[in-house]
């Protein structure tokens, strides 16, 4: 019996939403999107690296992305400084905050970028997120006041104690989210739609299974398939261990109206074979991976689809 290609299980989501989405509006854009509630896909890494065919994806902004959220930083330098740019809007976000509180001079999106490329003293005040995703897993704030590295301690306890179950990495951290922190610059620029990620062992494969509350079908989630796989093999070769599944579980997830057009192009289309990632065998710690450290082989794919981001409130 022949197995059906893994991507088709993305593809049949999006007909799924296509098909029984429910009309809803975002209350931040005013933008329609169709949405379902509560979905599943699984990934063997086995059978290949699952980064997406059916359309070209940007996989240097997929590897810097992570490598930048590995290593805690909540300040787009890195990515800016390798000419990555998907978190720019958020910091130029977090610079309109200041300026409704009168914290700073107002600037056009281009004339921000500018001084971000431009001013390193800019950058370095400008460019903070806030504690985003990166700042959850390696630098969590306790009640104590001092910090806790989630990820650190899980690597470090799977190596001893494989069977727990207890390998959680969340990244909603209810202090640091606007509407309940009730400070700007305590929050984070986004409540985190990677809500929080698993980490199990079973014999001698790791697995990783991720929680997104919302997900942009689209756009987002094709980078956040590649994204947390990439981080599933990673983990693997830094315990010891071989990958397993990556495991996406939704919770809300949607297609912006204005990203109908694409999709109905993208579900038409037949899924390559998927290619073949590879991580330097001799990285040996999760903070020692550098971009150099991976790459895909392989990879065949079709002409990419554009499509607007819709920059939402984050709530």
């Amino acid at each position: 019996m022949k197995t059906k290609h893994p991507e088709y299980q993305y593809l049949d989501l999006m007909g799924d939403i296509m098909k029984h989405g429910k009309w809803k509006i975002s209350h931040s854009t005013g933008v329609k999107l169709k949405s379902v509630f509560g979905r599943i896909c699984r990934y063997d890494l086995s059978k290949g690296f699952p980064l997406l065919t059916t359309k070209k994806m940007f996989t240097r902004g997929i590897i810097h992305e992570l490598i930048w959220f590995l290593s805690g930083s909540s300040n787009i330098k890195y990515l800016v400084d390798n000419n990555v740019h998907i978190w720019d809007e958020w910091a130029y976000k977090k610079y309109e905050w200041a300026v409704k509180d009168q914290k700073a001079a107002p600037l056009t999106y281009e004339a921000f970028m500018e001084k971000v490329k431009s001013d390193p003293k800019f950058l370095a005040k400008w460019g903070e997120l806030g504690p985003v995703y990166g700042v959850q897993w390696r630098h969590w704030v306790t009640g104590r006041k001092d910090t806790v590295d989630q990820l650190g301690w899980a690597i470090e306890k799977i190596k001893k104690y494989p069977q727990k179950k207890h390998y959680i990495i969340s990244a909603w951290n209810a202090g640091c989210i606007y509407e309940m922190s009730g400070s700007h610059n305590a929050s984070m620029v986004i409540a985190p739609c990677h809500t929080m990620f698993h980490i199990n062992i079973t014999g001698d494969k790791l697995s990783l299974l991720l929680y997104q509350r919302s997900a942009d079908l689209f756009l987002g989630v094709p980078f956040n398939i590649a994204s947390y796989a990439l981080l599933t093999m990673m983990l693997a070769q830094v315990t010891g261990y071989k990958p397993g599944e990556f495991v996406h579980v939704f919770g809300d997830v949607h297609i912006y109206e204005n990203h109908l057009k694409q999709c109905r192009e993208q579900i038409k289309r037949k899924p390559f074979k998927f290619p073949t990632l590879k991580l330097n065998p001799a990285v040996k710690t999760i903070d020692e991976f550098k971009f150099e450290d991976i790459t895909i082989e392989n990879y065949t794919y079709h002409p990419p689809i554009k499509g607007d981001i819709t920059v939402v409130g984050g709530f």
